[in-house]
């Protein structure tokens, strides 16, 4: 396999982190546009809680960015150790979802998350390479 220098890792690494948040926050943005789903399903069948999904916009811009994560997956895992790639992702993905949370879908983000967000953000200051 073979190795990068540290910036060029954490570069890739960030990117996957981005589009991997983004794909989630305006997926969750897209849902909630969409509603209940169960409410949905009642008035409309499945079918209107498909016509619902596939008319909301965010949810192809969701997609996009989880297509667009899953490929910059595939191209840090082709160029940096699985031991790093996936703790470190997993972890900015979590930190980066909480502020996206709070800031982006206007969710009340308890005290207890942003203690838990310290501590994952700990636990990568160990990881770095």
């Amino acid at each position: 396999m073979r190795h990068l220098g540290i910036v060029a890792t954490w570069l890739i690494i960030f990117l996957l982190v981005g589009l991997n948040s983004a794909g989630d926050m305006l997926t969750a943005r897209a849902m909630r546009r969409v509603g209940d789903f169960a409410e949905l399903r009642r008035k409309a069948g499945i079918l209107g809680v498909a016509r619902a999904v596939l008319t909301e916009p965010w949810f192809y811009l969701g997609l996009l960015a989880m297509a667009l994560s899953f490929f910059s997956l595939l191209a840090a895992l082709s160029l940096i150790d699985l031991s790093v790639v996936i703790p470190a992702s997993a972890s900015l993905t979590f930190l980066l979802n909480l502020l996206g949370a709070k800031f982006f879908l206007k969710e009340h983000v308890s005290r207890r998350r942003w203690i838990s967000g310290m501590l994952v953000l700990g636990g990568i200051v160990l990881l770095r390479t």
